[in-house]
């Protein structure tokens, strides 16, 4: 197990940026910047013992700063979206940015995923190397009330496991919903609909045309989104009514949060590599990279064409803090919000 520290770049105001290289003996690699949390890269061998990169990035701090689809980074304070940007809380109406009118998406115009974290490498032992970030999202930031501490582990283990805890405390009631949205192709590039997939999930929350949860809670039974067996991404992609194709859904997950638990497991087969997601959350969002079109270039000169990845973002459902029926995102004082998800890397 070890962690290297070097230089990313710099903000455009000269703060420094700082790239993580965290590495275990079983030949995985993770690449993380302390810029919005993201992982550049995550290298792990396929059947043959071949490395590869499977998220989708770049290799450079100015490509991040000139815009991209959240890749890998950290959404916050509230991942996914809130309905109308608004919510109210203990009869108190708050209003927050509208960066997908009239919504509100990852946490407004600058969420957790373009702030520069304080960071701090661990001790490395024979089992764990550990990255510890930390930021404060103050009172009024994006709307949002109160002064929110966040406190966030990257850990590799010796297992192939990339661990993601998330802590944070308030002093005042706030939504809170944090996510990683890594895109992964367990290929290493092209496309991902002939993936495996597995969700531990028999219900899904309906969405309205702007993808806002309607409130129902429906049963993927005899629906594109029955992905209770294995089934390839690809195999009814086409049915799901998004345009142009594929998914942007979140999944009910079987545990309801209440413990670290499977969410998801899917299977490459060309090079055998398998992901498995386990989570203390209570839902998963799949989305299929359905707005890619092949003319971002990302981390080796790999292009990056429709549904080159997948994202399975652990969390709880969009739009929680204004549908009472949902689990709550609320955190309140002297309440300490904590979250973990597990990506473990095999082959078969």
């Amino acid at each position: 197990m070890s962690i290297e520290t070097s230089s990313f770049g710099q903000m455009p105001d000269g703060t420094p940026v700082k790239l993580y290289t965290l590495r275990n003996g079983g030949g995985m690699t993770v690449k993380v910047t302390d810029y919005g949390l993201i992982i550049t890269e995550i290298r792990v061998p396929d059947r043959t013992g071949k490395a590869g990169n499977v998220v989708l990035g770049f290799d450079n701090l100015d490509r991040y700063l000139k815009g991209h689809p959240f890749f890998g980074a950290i959404a916050g304070r509230v991942a996914n979206r809130i309905a109308n940007a608004r919510f109210i809380i203990d009869g108190k109406e708050y209003t927050v940015t509208r960066n997908s009118n009239p919504n509100h998406i990852h946490g407004g115009a600058k969420g957790f995923d373009k702030k520069v974290w304080a960071s701090t490498p661990l001790p490395v032992t024979r089992d764990e190397a550990t990255v510890e970030f930390s930021c404060l999202s103050p009172d009024g930031e994006e709307g949002y009330p109160g002064n929110l501490t966040v406190t966030v582990r990257y850990t590799l283990t010796a297992r192939s496991e990339l661990r993601i805890d998330y802590l944070a405390t308030t002093d005042k009631p706030t939504p809170v919903n944090l996510t990683n949205h890594s895109y992964f192709n367990l290929a290493g590039a092209g496309d991902v609909l002939g993936h495996e997939l597995t969700l531990a999930a028999d219900f899904y929350t309906p969405c309205d045309d702007a993808l806002i949860p309607t409130g129902e809670i429906r049963t993927v039974k005899g629906t594109p989104l029955d992905f209770t067996q294995a089934t390839t991404i690809g195999a009814r992609a086409a049915q799901t009514g998004l345009k142009p194709g594929g998914y942007d859904h979140n999944f009910v997950l079987r545990s309801g949060g209440q413990s670290l638990a499977l969410a998801a497991t899917v299977y490459e087969p060309s090079g055998g590599r398998v992901l498995e997601a386990m989570t203390t959350e209570p839902g998963a969002q799949l989305y299929t990279a359905n707005h890619l079109d092949g003319s971002i270039v990302g981390t080796g000169g790999v292009k990056y064409p429709r549904h080159a990845g997948f994202c399975l973002e652990t969390q709880h459902y969009p739009d929680s803090v204004n549908e009472p029926h949902f689990p709550s995102v609320v955190l309140r004082p002297g309440q300490t919000f904590r979250s973990t998800t597990v990506f473990r890397f095999s082959t078969r």
